[in-house]
Parts: structure tokens; C-alpha cells; sequence
């Protein structure tokens, strides 16, 4: 794995930022050049020079930036004159790899950077380690665990779709400058792969896939005792049947569930305030570790009264109405209720006779 210092080289990606904030991530090509709003940039200006240079867009020709063959389509466009103007300043950098992971060409939808790192932190996910991922996609997930276990530990990854394992070998393939060798990316479904599999192999299991509460027989196969299960679900009901599945297969710990949301802030001058768009719900973790053979979870008990499993609707008109007062006599005592009604007397009186 080659380090990323020095001088920019050719074939590397490189992010381009403006004055505004507006990042353009290329790979740079001897002779070539990246398009911009405000003319061309030059990547023979770029190779060879050090992160953080300022490079100036050159002048583009004018012709360059119309349809060639359909003008017509382009003569209501007038912003595409604008292309042409050069002379406009952006800052080279190499992209950190959140910034890779969201500009790289995807087939399927990615994980955002926010959920990637809480897969990484709460799956315990460490240089050295085994892991199996399931659903590649566009190859967001698979490069940050690559990036995780080093060289030292080893990624399995299978993925359904057989165009999706290219978009993200290829992804990957990019980002180091070659193909990772502590990578075994392998096409099929889940059980039917994983069977071939090692018993009790995996340090880790990473599974984003839409019914994951039917692989954990094998997943339970092939991870070690104690290792960390995580699950990527986006919807209410996805959650809430990874959660129920995995109590109800008895050899996984009560499982945790989390979500993140995002949300940048602007700080210039007395203007500080969050930003009025925020990353909001993206998905759900569901993390849970694997018992030792022959043992079972521990689990809470619920209390005596407390039925969280009996549907309303299911309940006869005595029993719903039975039920409600259970729920009455346990939200709030006698007591407290004359003490709430105490208080709102008190409160009310206070407006109807105001102190003078």
C-alpha cells in the first residue's frame, strides 16, 4: 500500500476547492484536464506539485463547451459561455477518504462517512483483524474496512450482484493505486458462500443487505465466540425484525441499536449558527456479539404486567378496556394525580385572581 505524500503523481485522484467551498475530485492524466464552472485546470500544473498549491483555470474555448453535435440543445444555455472565463483559483489537496468514498462512481446507494464510522467504533473494528462484510455495493463500506485491518488482517466480502463486485473492486482498485491483496471479494448469496467458509474464522461480520435476520445461522457459523455482529438496516420495520431475530436465536447478546444524525455549523464573525440542511436519518446499526457454543444470552426480564408482544387490536372491547386501566394505574398513582390536580388549582387560580 502505497503512502500518499510527496508531490502529486499522474493517475492519482485529487480534490479541487474553490473559494466557496466547491469540490471537484478528478484523477489526474498527463495532458489532461478537469472541466470547471470557470474554465479548465491543467493537471500538467498539478502533477508534480505539492498538496495545498493553488492552481488558476485557464481560458477554455468558447466551442469547447457546446454540444457539437446538437447546438441547438445548448442555445438556450447561456451559462455555458461562462465555462469559458479562466482565471479562477482552486486549492489541490488528496482527498481524505470520506471525501473518496462520496465522489466515487457508484452503482448502488453508499453508506455516508457519519454511519461508516460508528460501524468501525461500535463493531470494534481494528488493524489485524478478520472480517466479513456482506453487500459491497459501490464499495464505500469495503474500502474504510480495507483501510481499518491493514495489510495485516484479511476482508471477505461477498456481494449478490456480479456488475456491483466490479464497481466496487474497481473503486477500491483506485484508492490504494492497486488491487488490495488482503481482499477476497467473492459473488453469490450469503448462505451459499459463506458456507464454504471457516467455522468460527471471523473476528467481525458487517452485514448490509435488506433481510439480514435470515443469515444468522451462518454468520453465527462462522464468526468466533465473542466476536462483533454488526447489521446496516435503513427502515422502522428492517430494525425492529434484526432485534427480534437475534433474541430469539438465543446465542446472540441483547443487541444494541443506534443511529446518527449530522449536522454542520457556520462560525464567521458573530454569524454562528447550525446550517439550515442537516444529515438526517440514513440508517440504523444493530450490533450484538456471539455467545460461546452451548451457551445461551443473558436476558432482562420484563415485568409481570408489562406485555409488549399483544397486539391492541387483537383485544376484546373488555380486555382493551381492561387493559387501559392497567395502563392508567401504572403511568401514575392516586397520589400523584391529586398532587398534578393540586398544583394546575393553584396555577389557574393565579390567573383568574392575579396578585396586585
Amino acid at each position: 500500500m502505497n503512502p500518499r505524500r510527496g508531490p502529486f503523481a499522474a493517475g492519482e485522484k485529487v480534490q479541487f476547492t474553490d473559494r466557496k467551498g466547491k469540490k471537484i475530485t478528478d484523477q489526474l492524466v498527463p495532458g489532461g484536464s478537469t472541466q470547471t464552472e470557470h474554465g479548465l485546470i491543467l493537471h500538467d500544473e498539478v502533477i508534480g506539485s505539492l498538496e495545498g498549491t493553488v492552481i488558476a483555470t485557464v481560458h477554455a474555448k468558447r466551442e469547447a463547451q457546446i454540444n457539437a453535435v446538437h447546438p441547438e440543445r445548448d442555445r438556450n444555455k447561456p451559462w455555458k459561455s461562462s465555462r469559458a472565463i479562466g482565471g479562477w483559483e482552486y486549492a489541490a489537496m488528496r482527498p481524505r477518504l470520506a471525501d473518496y468514498v462520496l465522489s466515487m462512481p457508484r452503482g448502488a446507494q453508499i453508506m455516508y462517512p457519519k454511519d461508516i464510522a460508528q460501524v468501525i467504533q461500535l463493531g470494534d473494528i481494528r488493524n489485524g483483524m478478520r472480517v466479513l462484510e456482506s453487500g459491497a455495493g459501490s464499495g464505500a463500506m469495503s474500502v474504510n474496512l480495507l483501510d481499518a485491518v491493514g495489510p495485516e488482517g484479511h476482508l471477505t466480502t461477498i456481494e449478490l450482484r456480479p456488475d456491483f463486485a466490479r464497481v466496487a473492486q474497481a473503486n477500491a482498485t483506485l484508492y490504494y493505486g492497486e488491487q488490495p491483496g488482503w481482499w477476497d471479494l467473492k459473488t453469490g448469496d450469503f448462505d451459499s458462500v459463506a458456507a464454504g467458509l471457516p467455522e468460527h474464522w471471523f473476528d467481525r461480520i458487517m452485514l448490509d443487505m435488506l433481510d439480514p435476520w435470515n443469515r444468522l445461522a451462518e454468520a453465527y457459523r462462522v464468526i468466533a465466540p465473542g466476536g462483533v455482529l454488526v447489521s446496516y438496516v435503513t427502515t422502522t420495520t428492517q430494525m425492529s425484525r434484526m432485534a427480534e431475530a437475534l433474541r430469539d436465536a438465543g446465542c446472540w447478546t441483547e443487541p444494541q441499536i443506534e443511529e446518527t444524525l449530522e449536522r454542520t455549523w457556520k462560525a464567521q464573525g458573530l454569524a454562528v449558527r447550525p446550517d439550515h440542511q442537516m444529515i438526517g436519518h440514513t440508517g440504523f446499526l444493530v450490533v450484538s456479539r456471539a455467545m460461546a457454543p452451548g451457551f445461551e444470552a443473558l436476558k432482562k426480564r420484563d415485568r409481570v404486567t408489562k406485555d409488549t408482544e399483544t397486539d391492541v387490536d387483537s383485544l376484546t372491547d373488555e380486555q382493551r378496556e381492561a387493559r387501559l386501566e392497567e395502563l392508567e394505574l401504572r403511568d401514575i398513582s392516586d397520589h400523584k394525580l391529586r398532587k398534578v390536580l393540586r398544583d394546575l388549582d393553584r396555577q389557574v387560580g393565579a390567573l383568574e385572581h392575579p396578585a396586585e
